[in-house]
């Protein structure tokens, strides 16, 4: 597909662009507006592709739950095996459409691992994550963020403290989640492992508070978060921070969603989720 395509969808998504001018601007790259409209299915999220492991899986324990997060209340999908008593746990933190059936997916794919895993839906407090994705964006955009962190820095105790976890916490976040992981790395919890896929960096003032060790895993085509990754790779190091870094070639941002084809990676996803999992394991083993 056209990169220009690509990189708009990027900027609408991402952008308080109307979805009209983001229709008028793709339908003058791709020579009609007939052309246009036929692009959209295989720009937006399909999750009818979502469930790679079924919510029934009988390796897996999944429910929705509800916890106090500094005084709001969060609402969750939490994933756990069934086999065993106690497993390290993971935030997974969802991109700027809310907590969808993608996200689910990644729960438990993070469980079948072997780790107790909570997606919260961080637009609970604004009623929760609505079925029109371009609507959550905006709720998403309202948020104030430092109150987003400090519901993020809540949850490392809550699942610190469940009946069956080990008491170790790691974190993945993924576009706007991949942005609120660095944050949270640096937010003073109690967490130990930090993944991020394609976030947007906090400044180099913040990042000697940094606790956490971190993945940054970086789409090569995806031009705007890119734009930060030297100033921050640089400050991890200035300040001896832990951390791994990739980039990967010919990917876009959003390459771990896979019920997104149009920038979907199967490559750059197999390869990024297997770095995840062995971080993860190394740094929240017992």
């Amino acid at each position: 597909m056209d990169q220009r395509i690509l990189n708009l969808y990027d900027e609408f998504t991402h952008g308080d662009m109307s979805r009209r001018t983001f229709l008028d601007r793709l339908a003058r790259i791709a020579g009609s507006t007939a052309a246009a409209l036929a692009l959209l299915p295989v720009l937006e999220n399909n999750y009818a592709l979502a469930q790679t492991i079924a919510d029934s899986d009988d390796r897996l324990a999944a429910a929705r739950v509800e916890y106090d997060a500094g005084g709001s209340k969060i609402a969750g999908y939490l994933a756990r095996p069934r086999a065993g008593q106690k497993h390290p746990a993971v935030i997974v933190i969802h991109e700027n459409r809310g907590l969808n059936p993608h996200i689910q997916d990644v729960a438990r794919r993070l469980a079948v691992e072997g780790f107790l895993s909570l997606a919260p839906d961080l637009l609970s407090p604004l009623g929760g994550t609505p079925t029109d994705e371009d609507q959550a964006a905006k709720m998403i955009g309202s948020l104030n963020a430092g109150e987003t962190v400090a519901r993020l820095a809540a949850t490392v105790p809550f699942l610190a403290r469940h009946a069956q976890a080990t008491g170790k916490v790691g974190v993945v976040g993924f576009c706007w989640g991949g942005g609120m992981v660095n944050q949270l790395a640096a937010a003073g919890t109690s967490l130990e492992a930090a993944v991020a896929y394609y976030g947007m960096q906090i400044p180099a003032a913040d990042v000697p508070k940094i606790s956490a060790p971190l993945l940054l895993h970086y789409a090569s085509l995806d031009q705007r978060i890119n734009a930060g990754v030297a100033d921050y790779v640089a400050a991890l190091k200035a300040n001896n921070k832990m951390y791994e870094q990739y980039m990967y070639e010919g990917a876009n941002h959003a390459f771990n969603n896979d019920t997104n084809a149009a920038r979907y990676n199967k490559e750059a996803a197999t390869l990024a989720w297997s770095r995840t999992i062995t971080f993860l394991k190394k740094h929240l083993a017992a």
